[in-house]
């Protein structure tokens, strides 16, 4: 197995440096150790996902070194042991090793101060010059390959913890992708669909744009690549879609995803919003930060209840209100991949939002002939239709939007199945139909 491989040779090799430098460190000539003298191993380009990031982001062996022990406590974590040797002189860990402990795990977490004596020993000058490692501007921070957390106020920033991102460590570890948890700390669920891009019935006016939408997603690495240092691009793509529920918003967001091959995230709007002040942002920002260079697709649906307009200041409360919707028009413009906001009521978005849109879509009720296909489509091709059902005259009599077109499908289905029918007669459909209209306070 390739994964196999190429990590227990990218082990084996962080194995021989730490041994060495270990040795050359306590040495009473304490001889000067240079990464240089054990080159890593030469991986093949794309034998695995760890391989293809080192090729992909052309890696030093620094850099190596420092993922690599990233990720030693998640596959070898023994490896690290050697870091618990005692300091008999004063009775206690080597303060150069750095380390910390878990609260459940018993072996020994990596610090940045554990790679900078990997790295440099107690050589001054390497060690403020392998620290770049950790800026802000490197790969790892940027691309949030790693973080480095755990550090106290007032502590050097080197007692931080070195933590690999659970999504490479899935992806390092399984070659497949990671799907993060459902949770307060993420509150978004993976949207997707069994349907086809061919199963999406939109009027003429509406495909258009959504074909738009479809074309930044497709282009958009060329777009950054080409022309990303021009200062009037802006980042990233915000799309809105407005219109009566039922119309297709929700299965245009799944299906950009499926057509582009990139995940979509709906977020979870009651676990974001929040009465108490700073919550809400607080709640968002955990969304923004995790998808953060992860090429998502973001998507919030009856948007309004989130992004709705600033209203004027008379009291506290509106204050921090409107700090709250600044403060998520913000997020929203920042973010690097595509926003999607889906609401019944463009009305009630705030209008600064609004403008900041590349694209502003609008779903509307389907006309009769999107209302045919979505008859003839959604109706399951082994259902016997009895010959007073017509289509095409149910598409022309009842103005329904999509979603209510298979809503009356699917009781039609259940009820054939309760009363052992193999066939839907008039009646049936015009009692699902009925029974659509009831909800929105309409009668037949």
């Amino acid at each position: 197995m390739n994964l196999i491989h190429d990590l227990e040779q990218e082990l084996n090799w962080f194995s021989q440096v730490l041994e060495t430098r270990i040795q050359s460190y306590f040495s009473e000539k304490r001889s000067d150790f240079n990464l240089a003298q054990l080159p890593p191993p030469k991986l093949p380009a794309e034998t695995s996902a760890y391989s293809s990031f080192v090729h992909r982001h052309r890696l030093d062996p620094a850099e190596r070194l420092v993922l690599i022990l990233s990720l030693a406590p998640h596959v070898r974590p023994n490896l690290l042991d050697i870091f618990f040797t005692r300091n008999t002189r004063f009775d206690r860990g080597f303060t150069e090793f750095g380390g910390l402990r878990g609260d459940r795990y018993s072996g020994f977490l990596p610090t940045c101060e554990t790679a900078l004596f990997l790295l440099a020993g107690d050589d001054l000058e390497k060690r403020i010059t392998f620290s770049a490692l950790f800026h802000p501007d490197h790969l790892f921070t940027k691309e949030a390959v790693m973080s480095y957390s755990g550090h106290a106020p007032g502590e050097p920033m080197t007692s931080a913890q070195l933590e690999l991102s659970q999504e490479f460590v899935h992806l390092f570890t399984t070659e497949r992708p990671y799907i993060p948890s459902f949770s307060s700390q993420f509150p978004a669920r993976l949207l997707e669909t069994p349907l086809a891009w061919n199963d999406l019935v939109l009027a003429p006016d509406t495909l258009e744009p959504v074909m738009e939408v479809i074309s930044w997603l497709k282009n958009r690495r060329v777009l950054t690549d080409r022309w990303g240092e021009n200062r009037h691009l802006k980042k990233g793509y915000r799309a809105m879609f407005y219109g009566p529920p039922g119309t297709g918003k929700t299965l245009t967001a799944s299906l950009l995803g499926k057509a582009t091959g990139i995940d979509v995230y709906r977020i979870d709007l009651s676990m974001v919003i929040s009465k108490f002040i700073g919550e809400t942002e607080k709640n968002l920002s955990r969304v923004f930060d995790r998808a953060e260079n992860r090429d998502w697709i973001l998507f919030f649906d009856e948007a309004d209840a989130l992004f709705g307009k600033r209203t004027d200041i008379s009291d506290a409360h509106d204050r921090y209100a409107n700090q709250e919707i600044s403060y998520l028009l913000q997020r929203v413009e920042d973010y690097p991949g595509t926003v999607l906001l889906a609401t019944n009521m463009k009305s009630n978005l705030d209008d600064a939002f609004i403008r900041r849109f590349q694209s502003v879509i609008h779903f509307p009720m389907p006309g009769k002939e999107e209302r045919f296909r979505i008859w003839s489509t959604a109706m399951p091709s082994g259902v016997k239709l009895d010959r007073d059902v017509n289509l095409e005259k149910l598409s022309e009599e009842f103005e329904l939007s999509g979603g209510s077109i298979v809503n009356t499908i699917q009781y039609c289905l259940l009820m054939a199945l309760e009363t052992d029918d193999e066939s839907i007669d008039m009646n049936l459909i015009i009692r699902g139909i009925r029974k659509e209209l009831q909800k929105e306070g309409k009668t037949l």
